[in-house]
């Protein structure tokens, strides 16, 4: 029975624990754009400084090769301070990451 008191009385500890800020991003900017069936397109901004934008489109609407292509980037800040961009293309050549930081096959 101590055994049981003593871990709700941690685990009550840590639920009430403060969260720490510094992993808790707020929303700062948002837009959104639905185009239906031919594709989309989105970007948002947090307050950590990652920036995330995306859009896509329709290719061969109505073929056998019909597929959708996504083109976007984001970047972060990392733990070592450094602000990290990734820029890709996904589409029928798979996911297509570039940035200065990975290494070129």
């Amino acid at each position: 029975m101590k055994t049981l008191i003593v871990f709700g009385v941690f685990l009550i500890a840590a639920l009430a624990a403060p969260l720490d800020d510094s992993k808790t991003a707020e929303i700062i900017k948002y837009d959104s754009e639905n185009i239906g069936i031919n594709g989309y397109q989105f970007e948002f901004e947090t307050s950590d400084g990652t920036i995330r934008q995306e859009q896509a489109e329709l290719r061969n609407a109505g073929t056998d090769t019909e597929s959708i292509v996504v083109r976007g980037s984001y970047s972060y800040v990392g733990p070592d301070g450094t602000r990290y961009v990734i820029t890709y293309v996904a589409d029928e050549n798979g996911f297509q990451p570039e940035g200065a930081h990975i290494p070129k096959i």
